[in-house]
């Protein structure tokens, strides 16, 4: 079954899109795997401890989404095969660069000089892994 445990709630945005969210990155890292039972309404409302409409609505976005799959009296379980979860990282990816694009070109920096900045960052963390 899918652990919340991880789940830390944040200012600025709704419970519910963060718990999408948590799913979402959860199937993305491959933490979250095809086929996984989800928590009950109940029992995710409880140890969350929001409104059960709260992780309704996330769960009908997720459902909306493709993400997962709950059928009457049932519980809700994950529904991406590799493809759809390597599309949805693919997804996820691009919006956090995309922000980060954004905030590189609202500071100035000129493309060459952000991708001289990457490319140092990316061999420093190369070499301490």
């Amino acid at each position: 079954m899918c652990d919340f445990g991880g789940f830390v709630p944040a200012d600025g945005l709704p419970i519910y899109l963060q718990i999408v969210r948590y799913v979402e990155r959860g199937v993305a890292a491959g933490t979250i795997a095809d086929g996984e039972e989800l928590p009950s309404r109940r029992v995710l409302s409880a140890q969350l401890g929001v409104n059960p409409n709260t992780v309704q609505k996330a769960y009908r976005l997720l459902e909306e989404e493709g993400l997962i799959t709950s059928r009457s009296g049932a519980k809700s379980e994950v529904c991406a095969p590799p493809e759809q979860a390597a599309a949805l990282r693919t997804r996820l990816l691009e919006q956090e660069i995309a922000g980060f694009v954004r905030s590189l070109r609202q500071s100035g920096l000129e493309k060459e000089a952000a991708l001289e900045l990457i490319d140092r960052l990316w061999d420093r963390k190369e070499e301490e892994a």
